[in-house]
């Protein structure tokens, strides 16, 4: 369970992903339609200077691909609308009238403060906010002193990259939807993802390391165990983060099995590994899925 805040905000939900770059196998699998192949790319959802490079089989994909699929549309101006997200934000992250983080937290304040403070942030400036948008706050600022950027992610780098070559975008899901999950977090499981999160700064290096070494290794096996490790207490929240929503997807994922243009899918690789993944599921109804 150590990992799990940091599953959260890197595998799962489209704040921001990562390169290609595995020896052997790829986080990347093929799917034929009736006339045209799907590519299904995995993402980790942050990236660093550097290591924004796709391997030449990820960029065979997106030379072949006529359009682009992500979690959410980077073409829809909504969807970087500042405005529009300030507006999503107050709506789903803040506390309603008369309850506070401090109050929430209880007994458990003082000391969880402290953590925070030695992380250079102190919890009163988040009084107003649900403890999972302080969690997902507090993540982002130690991975940007750690030098990532959503901006450097794999999806902004090929949304840039389409819009130049005329490619369109397709999302499965909005940004309101993603960070609905989080908001619908039971508030026990809440407090106990800000905990986490402040208890796994320390070993955050670490953690990505371990991510992100059986990502680029294309090791699929080692991946969905870290995954199965850091969800069994959390069966309900693996189901609505995950299998939830790759449901939904594989309906609109066959949809352009029947389209006579060639896909890009680029999601968070926590969405095709494991069981009931998108590769599973796609398996399940029959079609046959492979591997780079």
């Amino acid at each position: 369970m150590r990992y799990l805040a940091t599953f959260l905000l890197v595998l799962a939900v489209a704040l921001a992903p990562a390169p290609v770059l595995a020896r052997g196998k790829h986080i990347l699998w093929t799917v034929q339609g009736k006339q045209n192949t799907v590519y299904l790319l995995g993402s980790i959802h942050v990236l660093r200077a550097g290591d924004v490079a796709l391997s030449d089989v990820a960029e065979r994909a997106y030379d072949d691909a006529e359009r682009l699929v992500m979690e959410i549309d980077l073409d829809d101006p909504a969807e970087s609308d500042p405005m529009a997200m300030l507006d999503v934000v107050q709506r789903l992250a803040m506390l309603p009238e008369g309850q506070s983080l401090r109050g929430i937290l209880g007994s458990d304040y003082a000391s969880l403060n402290q953590r925070a403070q030695q992380a250079g942030v102190d919890l009163a400036l988040f009084d107003r906010f649900a403890p999972w948008m302080v969690a997902t706050t507090l993540l982002q600022i130690e991975l940007t002193k750690r030098g990532f950027s959503p901006e450097l992610g794999i999806e902004q780098v090929l949304a840039r990259r389409a819009a130049g070559d005329g490619k369109p975008i397709q999302g499965l899901e909005t940004s309101v939807q993603q960070l609905g999950i989080l908001a619908g977090m039971p508030m026990p499981m809440q407090k106990h993802f800000l905990r986490m999160t402040l208890d796994e700064s320390a070993q955050l290096d670490q953690e990505i390391g371990a991510l992100v070494g059986a990502w680029k290794a294309g090791d699929t096996v080692a991946l969905a165990g870290l995954l199965s490790d850091e969800f069994d207490e959390f069966p309900d929240l693996y189901r609505r983060l995950t299998v939830d929503r790759n449901r939904a997807w594989v309906g609109r994922l066959t949809d352009l099995l029947d389209d006579p243009d060639d896909y890009l899918v680029v999601v968070g690789a926590l969405h095709l590994v494991g069981d009931d993944s998108v590769i599973d599921l796609l398996e399940q109804r029959g079609y046959e899925v492979v591997q780079q």
